[in-house]
């Protein structure tokens, strides 16, 4: 499994990017119009990454933040809904819009997306109404590749310790939000541990 992809756009593109990694190797990552948005202007990147293995490929999924990530593997786990539809989806949505619009049960919204009928639509409500309700799904308005990777770094480092992942995401982003972007890792984590 990639957990994440860091290095050089090279290539950018409303659907996909191309990312360069240190060691010269040029990956192709399939974006939604969100994280395409969020990162169109910088030159080095951190993207979170699904990983999908099919007869005819290995295709690559990126995502600026955890929030879209999860909220893609919920989506690919309704039956009817592939990857790339759950792309489209996530590029015809907003994370917050689509969660408010599961949540809300709000079948409408989701079937105004092109290729989504109403049957799966109703799926989509049926299915993650539960899950995005147990999620966490606070999307930073402030993205930046130094906070994406600080935060990242951050987080895993307060999970190694033995805190629970969605309490440390939560205080890792009121951190932020309360504190901006610019702090280092170190930093981070001793502030969250004062919270935990």
């Amino acid at each position: 499994m990639i957990h994440h992809i860091k290095g050089t756009l090279t290539e950018v593109n409303p659907a996909y990017v191309v990312i360069e990694t240190a060691g010269g190797v040029g990956y192709l990552v399939r974006v939604s119009l969100n994280t395409f948005s969020q990162i169109k202007d910088q030159k080095q990147v951190c993207l979170l990454t699904h990983f999908v293995v099919k007869e005819d490929g290995q295709i690559l999924y990126g995502f600026a933040d955890e929030a879209e990530r999860t909220l893609f593997r919920l989506l690919i786990s309704v039956n009817g809904i592939g990857p790339n539809t759950a792309c489209v989806i996530l590029s015809s949505l907003t994370v917050q819009d689509l969660v408010d619009a599961i949540a809300g049960q709000d079948v409408r919204t989701i079937q105004a997306v092109k290729g989504i009928g109403a049957k799966t639509a109703q799926r989509v409500v049926i299915e993650l109404k539960d899950k995005v309700a147990k999620a966490s799904f606070e999307v930073s308005d402030n993205f930046s590749t130094n906070h994406n990777n600080n935060r990242i770094e951050a987080l895993s480092a307060l999970t190694a310790l033995g805190f629970a992942k969605n309490p440390a995401e939560k205080v890792l982003d009121k951190i932020i939000k309360e504190q901006g972007n610019g702090l280092s890792v170190e930093a981070l984590v001793k502030t969250a541990l004062k919270l935990l």
